[in-house]
């Protein structure tokens, strides 16, 4: 039977997903093989020794010590791209926002509760509307930052919305370049993309890497009047830079997922309370894909959308059983725990081996399943982190 303890609320469609039969799940399971989450914080709290993976319910994973649980053979799971059309919908609204008067048109209406006459009010309208003109997205440009499950789909909107589109993304994947319209024009950098953009979205992950990438340099050198629309995260821009440049009227609008204090109540920022992805459908497509993931690690070790150990996928042969290992990336680990295997007479029926940066992961069938001392045996090789019997 295997454990998964839940925080936040999950969907119920993600976790009907585990078969009663052969999982328990809650929020109060003791011993748990994985945890399934949120936004629950993991910085700090005690780390089971029972505990084997953790599944994200959403794209961002910093709220969890994933560096941490790695150097433990924990596997971290995310669900890129399960949220991204609720993503993609709430940047086209932030864009139509910050070009309409939609939101001061909104509140002027709400302003004229003291009138009763319909034929007053279609005048005072007819008369005030020119206040809350606007513009056009059609015609426009649009840089994405960042060109993955996200960017590329709000690329794919912005193009049918009859917008010009630049992208730039130094790690785009091969799949995402295959999932991108050719109609994106490439960039080669980030200023060249900000000089060319009437519009700019950011897609891209929270890391050290991507800090402060919108900052007082590159708002510098942004087009004069550009909207920057940030649905990633806040860290990714440097909020002073951009009260500045919108103060300094470089920048013309802010639309951000992320509020902080000091932007409230500035004429030129649209903000709104982290909803990205809070749609129905977008939770429950989190939750389907990190239940779905957790279960075929737990029942094969294979391992999809890990943010700390390497995509792994074996198929299985009926009548084997399966050993998996993983162990810090340094040379002649597989080759030992091969010796082991051989010393103890056990046949290997079919193997994998992947690395990722500082960590690997080993799937090995063999013809019958091992006893305890092989595998403490391989627990005891240099370097193997983690070792499990499926």
């Amino acid at each position: 039977m295997y454990k998964v303890r839940t925080y936040n609320q999950i969907s119920v469609k993600g976790l009907d997903r585990f078969p009663r039969q052969s999982y328990e799940v809650g929020s109060d399971i003791g011993h748990p093989d994985a945890f399934l989450l949120r936004s629950q914080k993991l910085q700090g709290e005690p780390v089971p020794p029972s505990l084997v993976a953790v599944a994200r319910a959403g794209a961002g994973v910093n709220n969890i010590p994933v560096g941490e649980y790695g150097k433990k053979g924990i596997v971290v799971f995310n669900t890129p791209g399960a949220n991204a059309n609720a993503v993609k919908e709430l940047v086209m609204a932030g864009m139509l926002l910050a070009t309409r008067g939609i939101l001061p048109g909104i509140g002027y209406v709400q302003t004229l509760t003291h009138m009763t006459d319909d034929a007053e009010m279609a005048a005072l309208l007819e008369k005030e509307k020119s206040r809350f003109a606007g513009g056009e997205v059609k015609g426009k440009t649009l840089g994405i930052v960042g060109l993955g499950a996200i960017g590329s789909m709000v690329a794919d909107m912005a193009l049918a919305m009859g917008m010009k589109v630049l992208g730039f993304d130094p790690a785009l994947s091969i799949d995402a370049a295959w999932r991108l319209s050719n109609a994106v024009t490439r960039m080669e950098n980030l200023p060249s993309l900000l000089a060319r953009s009437d519009y700019i979205s950011l897609h891209v992950p929270a890391m050290d890497a991507t800090r402060h990438m919108i900052n007082a340099d590159t708002l510098a050198g942004v087009k004069p009047g550009a909207v920057l629309l940030n649905f990633a995260r806040e860290t990714i821009v440097d909020s002073a830079a951009v009260l500045k440049s919108l103060n300094d009227g470089r920048l013309g609008r802010y639309v951000c997922d992320f509020p902080e204090p000091a932007m409230l109540g500035h004429a030129r920022v649209i903000a709104m309370p982290h909803i990205g992805a809070s749609t129905e459908e977008s939770e429950e497509n989190c939750a389907i894909m990190a239940a779905d993931q957790l279960m075929d690690y737990l029942e094969n070790g294979n391992i999809t959308n890990s943010v700390n150990f390497p995509a792994v996928n074996m198929g299985r042969t009926a009548g084997t059983a399966r050993i998996t290992f993983s162990n810090d990336n340094v040379s002649g680990v597989l080759g030992h725990v091969l010796s082991v295997l051989a010393d103890h007479k056990v046949n290997v029926i079919d193997m994998m081996n992947k690395s990722r940066g500082e960590l690997a992961f080993n799937i090995i069938d063999v013809e019958a399943a091992p006893d305890e001392a092989v595998i403490a045996a391989i627990q005891a090789v240099e370097h193997v982190i983690r070792v499990r019997v499926i």
